[in-house]
């Protein structure tokens, strides 16, 4: 009897080192890493510069696969509801997390509670840009202009959805302008050609988007919408400078993970996320786009997903009533 109970007990202490041995190996394979956009965006850009070094620390191949449509939800649905062992994962953004479940009323997930945060990426100033020869000279102008004449100026935006639609719409509720002309394109590149032929008057877009074409004078920057200058643009004035301090918005990059993806796994993709961010040759890639580096705290799980809420809440009244419209 008692050779039985020896043997059973050597049994599952070896199932139990078998099974903390299979978890370990995590990952076997390469993982796809879903970009919701077309490749050649900003989110797309900063995937493919933090997945290259998180390949490294991994020891398997983090791929990169573009599946557009939808403002971005298609490919998020697509990821947050595959198998939840961590061979696919999403870089969502602003939009995808925080706008989304206002602007699409049949959303597919929850980015609230039903799924697994892995940690910010990076923080991508908004800045409000226009055609080079747009009459007004600064931001006071601009927004003087605008709400005089809002049946002269047209807006550019990548889709309802997109982050120059969601910082753009919240631009216009705190103006008082919300039925400004809006014209969609099928992403920013397309937008932003526009502007920068003076087809259109003005946009919201990202930093990572607009910097060269504000550093080459095709179009100018009235404000950045952050509480400091960018380095990558020392010469914009932030909104509060320019006369328009409460437009405040950062637009931002993040990993994510079904629900249910193991704590093991999750803490492997943490780890390799965080070295990639404290990566010399990382950070000065994502610094000389205008990216903002997060916090040790801000790239954490726990702090993607309070910063998930935070903006979602921020922004779910205006564009709740923009959709509306």
């Amino acid at each position: 009897m008692k050779k039985l109970v020896y043997g059973l007990a050597a049994a599952l202490a070896l199932t139990a080192a078998g099974g903390a041995l299979a978890q370990s190996k995590y990952p076997e394979k390469p993982i796809t890493m879903i970009v919701p956009f077309a490749a050649g965006g900003p989110t797309d850009i900063i995937a493919r510069i933090v997945s290259e070094n998180m390949s490294k620390t991994l020891g398997q191949q983090v791929v990169v696969e573009n599946v557009a449509g939808a403002g971005g939800t298609t490919g998020i649905t697509r990821a947050l509801t595959a198998a939840p062992d961590g061979y696919t994962i999403a870089m969502g953004h602003l939009g995808t997390f925080s706008a989304a479940p206002s602007t699409y009323p049949n959303l597919k997930y929850d980015p609230i509670n039903g799924m697994q945060t892995i940690g910010l990426a990076g923080g991508t100033p908004i800045l409000i840009v226009a055609k080079k020869d747009f009459a007004p000279k600064d931001l006071k102008e601009f927004v003087a202009f605008v709400k005089a004449n809002p049946d002269k100026v047209n807006e550019a935006h990548a889709g309802v959805g997109s982050v120059s639609w969601t910082t753009c719409t919240l631009l216009k509720g705190q103006l008082g302008v919300p039925k400004l002309n809006s014209v969609a394109y099928r992403g920013t590149g397309p937008a932003l050609n526009d502007l920068v032929s003076g087809q259109i008057e003005f946009m919201c877009d990202q930093i990572v988007s607009v910097a060269e074409q504000v550093k080459a004078k095709t179009i100018k920057a009235y404000a950045i919408a952050s509480a400091e200058r960018s380095p990558a643009l020392p010469d914009v004035p932030t909104t509060k400078e320019a006369g328009l301090p409460e437009y405040q918005i950062e637009a931002w990059n993040g990993i994510a993970a079904p629900k249910g993806t193991p704590k093991d796994v999750v803490d492997k993709l943490v780890d390799a996320l965080d070295k990639a961010l404290n990566d010399e040759g990382v950070k000065k890639r994502l610094l000389d786009l205008g990216t903002v580096i997060p916090t040790a705290a801000e790239r954490t799980p726990d702090g993607f997903a309070a910063l998930i809420k935070r903006d979602a809440d921020k922004l779910t009244p205006v564009l709740s009533a923009a959709v509306k419209q």
